[in-house]
């Protein structure tokens, strides 16, 4: 089973506060606008799958499962270059890998989940 992810927004929270107790403005950014949240009960059941096969170690279908996901698309959080990883969820009757994507963050054991190829993306809230 997973655990809920460990995730701070401290410093997003911090930069607000202290924009706002100096007069400053607050921008978003495009990559925070594009990410949502989802409940992992929402998710279909092939995300669950993919989900507990991440945290089994393995195996996993594709041989692209667990390879770095580089964010060439910019729409999560800026990260090193190792630290996103991404796994196929399935898609029935496909006969591709099909754009259903987990993205995993390694440090705070962030999952993303992504319906349409890294188009967006939306953070499983495991607490919904």
């Amino acid at each position: 089973m997973r655990f809920p992810p460990r995730i701070t927004r401290i410093g997003a929270a911090a930069a607000v506060l202290s924009a706002l107790l100096v007069g400053g403005t607050v921008t978003a950014t495009p990559a925070a606008a594009a990410v949502g949240s989802v409940c992992y009960t929402k998710l279909p059941s092939q995300a669950h799958d993919t989900l507990d096969l991440i945290e089994e170690g393995g195996p996993y279908p594709y041989s692209q499962d667990g390879v770095v996901f580089q964010n060439r698309e910019g729409v999560l959080p800026s990260q090193s270059s190792s630290y996103y990883h991404e796994y196929t969820v399935i898609t029935p009757g496909s006969s591709t890998r099909g754009a259903r994507r987990i993205v995993t963050g390694q440090r705070t054991q962030e999952d993303y989940y992504t319906a349409d190829h890294y188009v967006t993306f939306n953070l499983v809230n495991y607490g919904c």
